[in-house]
């Protein structure tokens, strides 16, 4: 799934690429990724793109004074860049285009998603805040107001497991699988560590290794087409999807703990005192 780093990454690209451009025209491939109504989707045409913006995981094209083309890639989708467009004919249900926007110079997107189970999700609002992913979102991560106190202040309390609660979209926007996972290895914390456990050296580490992380992340996006953005990522990754690998800090082998639709990674070593997890749904360490 596209992460913050990344979909900064894309909005900084529309930024450049789309900011100034009107939209000529709008094709729907998937009917079911359209989540909105009112206004219509035709009311885009002919509307110029003034902003692209991020909220946690959304982008948000902001048209004009009052209206907004909101997308959310969820967990197979992407933004494919045309700089000329194909002019092929989108047949709804028959290919991975969820949307296509055409731009009036001739350049264009396609919001895509593989696989069989479809969430992309497409929103035309006069607010963001009317999109309700984005109306229960958390602070983000990298803002100014979120400082060491305020991530403290969150934690406190909290007897969820640490990994959950750095992926949880409504506490803080924008952290998913990777990032937690990567996250919590550069802060040599375990990923069942209890929220409300950690001392202050412990939030130390953690909010500093939330910082630097996604800070050295967002820079390595920054600048990238869409097409490299996914390979980028893969690169960076410390632990996350390298399971059997190395550690690049220990040299401990990397384990996995699988669930229903994920995993998680991490580095016995540096994070559960060389204890290996067992697989999740046995609720228990190995011995």
């Amino acid at each position: 799934m596209p992460e913050m780093p990344e979909v900064q990454g894309l909005v900084d690209f529309l930024g450049e690429r789309a900011v100034g451009r009107s939209i000529t025209r709008t094709s729907v491939g998937a009917i079911a990724a359209l989540k909105t109504f009112d206004p219509p989707i035709t009311a885009l045409q002919d509307a110029t793109i003034t902003r692209a913006a991020r909220y946690g995981k959304f982008i948000d094209l902001v048209l004009g004074d009052d209206l907004h083309l909101v997308f959310h890639l969820a967990k197979a989708g992407w933004l494919r860049w045309y700089d000329l467009l194909p002019t092929t004919l989108i047949r709804p249900g028959k290919s991975s285009i969820a949307l296509r926007v055409a731009l009036d110079d001739d350049s264009g997107f396609d919001l895509t998603e593989a696989g069989t189970k479809k969430s992309l999700a497409v929103y035309v609002v006069r607010d963001p805040q009317d999109v309700p992913g984005i109306a229960r979102l958390g602070p983000d991560p990298l803002d100014e107001a979120f400082t060491r106190d305020a991530f403290a202040a969150l934690l406190a309390g909290r007897r969820t497991q640490i990994k959950g609660l750095l992926r949880d979209q409504s506490l803080i926007a924008g952290i998913g699988n990777a990032y937690s996972d990567e996250i919590l290895h550069a802060a040599k914390m375990s990923p069942y560590a209890p929220a409300t456990n950690l001392d202050d050296t412990a939030i130390d580490q953690l909010y500093d290794a939330m910082q630097a992380t996604l800070r050295e992340a967002v820079v390595e996006a920054s600048g990238k087409p869409p097409a490299d953005l996914k390979d980028a990522k893969r690169r960076g990754m410390q632990v996350h999807a390298r399971r059997g690998q190395v550690c690049p800090v220990c040299g401990d082998e990397i384990r996995s703990v699988f669930f229903a639709d994920r995993s998680l990674e991490y580095c016995p070593t540096c994070q559960t005192g060389g204890k290996v997890l067992a697989d999740r749904r046995l609720s228990r360490l190995l011995k």
